[in-house]
């Protein structure tokens, strides 16, 4: 095969992966009109298929999918044009697919199936018969495929694989003292600072914190020192001090959601079924590379197993339906069919959250709770090793 013959999907997967696994001289993708005027598609794609080793050209033809006969004709030119064509018809509308029956003749056609993951062929395409798909994807081609980008996050992924450790004894403190957590990193943060080399923390036993006071919990404290995540804790009188081992550290300490974040990440790792785990993915939907005057979100984790993407959203507090929605559009937007949205919350049991997950089931996400959070259930979950209706 020389030229596959694409029909282009709202699905960024179905526009990509034929041309991953039979790797062709050219790919010709027959679009919507309004999609191949706007260049950022195929820049967008043009980067994808570089960044993942695929030397192809890729050609758009611009045709209304939903005009049948509009879509034989260019099929017809195209494969009286082209040499050597085959045609997938994993992606494309109702009036596409009939279009390509009715001009393909006896070219290859073959398509695609999420369900078993392999390639099939149609008619004259053994290239493709009973094929498994062997394609692994990472966070970052998911969101290329889909005109977006992967930004640097905030935390170096690459650094925490080394600190598990500690972040296992992180969790274990905050499991310990869940309840009063968010109030005391509110005190961490009233007697440290953010700038880069302040690892210095003192203050009066006593902070304004928000709208009230806090005191701090020197047991919390002394537990935090105990285990290396602080250091030179000296309680005084009325005074409390003490030194964060790095900036990292004291991040982790001064913000109230990163001990979810990081047990997440790590119980993703634990699974051991993921080719790549991000924690603070951050995606510029415009396919740039900075934040600045873009649309950029940052979704908490991202995990790919194979070419299927998760998309973790963790919360310390009650969940929200506005939480949900943005998690869903995040979805399908970068993952579309197939892949997984998963919301975790270390909030208590609550009564109100019957509407909650209504809403969660009606936009197929996975809810976490808090009696899940330890790592072997968190692994099993992420696994979906069992069925648990939330």
């Amino acid at each position: 095969m020389k030229t596959l013959i694409e029909l282009y999907d709202e699905r960024p997967l179905e526009n990509v992966l034929g041309t991953e696994m039979f790797l062709p001289e050219e790919t010709i993708m027959l679009c919507p009109p309004e999609v191949v005027s706007d260049k950022a598609l195929k820049e967008s794609l043009n980067r994808y298929f570089e960044y993942r080793g695929c030397p192809v050209k890729l050609t758009t033809v611009p045709v209304s999918l939903l005009d049948a006969e509009k879509v034989e004709k260019q099929l017809r030119r195209i494969l009286e044009t082209y040499e050597d064509c085959a045609i997938d018809i994993s992606g494309g509308t109702d009036a596409s697919l009939f279009a390509a029956g009715a001009a393909c003749g006896d070219a290859p056609v073959f398509t695609y199936s999420r369900k078993k993951n392999s390639f099939f062929e149609i008619q004259n395409a053994p290239f493709a018969r009973s094929l498994p798909c062997s394609v692994t994807l990472d966070a970052k081609s998911c969101f290329l495929m889909a005109g977006g980008t992967l930004l640097p996050g905030r935390e170096d992924n690459e650094e925490l694989k080394h600190r598990l450790p500690q972040i296992d004894l992180l969790y274990s403190i905050f499991r310990k003292y869940r309840r009063i957590w968010r109030r005391q990193i509110g005190y961490i943060q009233a007697i440290s600072s953010p700038e880069p080399g302040m690892l210095r923390a003192e203050g009066p036993k006593t902070e304004k914190v928000d709208h009230g006071r806090v005191t701090a919990d020197e047991n919390m404290l002394r537990e935090l020192n105990s285990v290396g995540l602080i250091r030179d804790l000296q309680i005084g009188d009325g005074s409390i001090s003490f030194a964060f081992p790095d900036e990292t550290v004291r991040f982790w300490l001064r913000d109230i959601g990163s001990v979810l974040e990081l047990q997440v990440y790590t119980a993703c790792l634990a699974a051991g079924c993921f080719d790549d785990v991000v924690l603070s993915a951050v995606v510029n939907w415009e396919g740039g590379t900075t934040q600045r005057n873009a649309v950029t979100n940052e979704i908490d984790v991202v995990a790919v197993k194979g070419i299927e993407p998760v998309f973790i959203s963790c919360k310390t507090s009650d969940i929200r339906t506005e939480a949900l929605n943005e998690l869903a559009v995040l979805r399908d937007r970068f993952g579309g069919k197939g892949s997984r949205a998963i919301i975790v919350t270390s909030a208590p049991a609550s009564r109100n959250r019957a509407l909650m997950r209504m809403r969660a089931a009606e936009l197929n996400i996975e809810v976490i709770e808090l009696g899940d959070l330890d790592k072997a259930s968190l692994v099993r979950r992420l696994k979906q090793e069992d069925q648990v209706t939330d």
